[in-house]
């Protein structure tokens, strides 16, 4: 119970520091903290942490993919030395054959066999780029990624954009000011309540449309990382 109790506070603590990171980005941690309601906050927090996810789930496919792709032309050059050899061996074999030597049946039987493990690694590899690179390659510059971060983009521009109205707002309630900043301050409430309307409407898009590429990032990379797994593991097995 006591681990659940400090758990729980560090927890708190957490959210307590983010919430003023982003107060503090904003420039008023003062009375006009209030002007940003906490739905607003966790919105936009929750849009920072779905960008960070999806650019790093991003990078990593393009870990897997140069690193495949890395794999498959290394493997392509053994397979023209071993293909190479197995020729050779293939035609001494064919040439001697009527000699009955064990030699010649010997380089016969090495370079056939390694001619077909070859075939079979040459399948293999062109099904790892299909099944495995190209589909990661594709979620890397897909649209729906694109899109996504489109929609993100938009909402922290209208959050600079409101943030900037809170400071003018800010500036205008001075009691000392002149009637033209209570005209300026008027302006700068309807301003801001257009863009807070604005701005959930468009966060609760970008948050939709994040989550859903999220969970498709998250998907494919682990689908594709398993199949990639079983053709190293068979490519072993067909070398061994």
């Amino acid at each position: 119970m006591e681990a659940i109790k400090k758990q729980a506070s560090k927890l708190r603590e957490q959210v307590a520091k983010q919430q003023q990171a982003v107060l503090r980005q904003l420039g008023h941690l003062g009375n006009e903290a209030a002007m940003v309601s906490d739905t607003e906050i966790k919105c936009h927090q929750q849009l920072q942490n779905l960008y960070t996810s999806t650019r790093a789930a991003k990078h990593f496919q393009k870990d897997i993919v140069r690193g495949a792709e890395h794999f498959m032309s290394a493997s392509k050059k053994q397979m023209e030395i071993a293909t190479r050899l197995a020729e050779d061996c293939c035609k001494y074999g064919s040439e001697n054959e009527s000699s009955g030597t064990p030699l010649a049946k010997a380089a016969l039987q090495f370079g056939t066999s390694h001619k077909s493990m070859e075939n079979e690694r040459e399948t293999m590899l062109r099904i790892l780029g299909s099944q495995v690179v190209e589909p990661l390659r594709a979620s890397i510059k897909g649209a729906p990624l694109e899109d996504a971060r489109h929609l993100a983009h938009c909402y922290d521009r209208l959050w600079q954009e409101a943030a900037e109205v809170i400071r003018r707002k800010s500036k205008y309630k001075d009691p000392t000011t002149s009637a033209d900043s209570a005209v300026k301050l008027q302006n700068a409430e309807r301003k801001l309540k257009e863009l807070k309307s604005t701005m959930m409407a468009l966060g609760k898009e970008a948050i939709t449309a994040m989550l859903s590429v999220e969970d498709q990032q998250q998907n494919i990379t682990f689908q594709k990382l398993l199949t990639m797994t079983f053709f190293l593991w068979l490519f072993n097995v067909l070398l061994f």
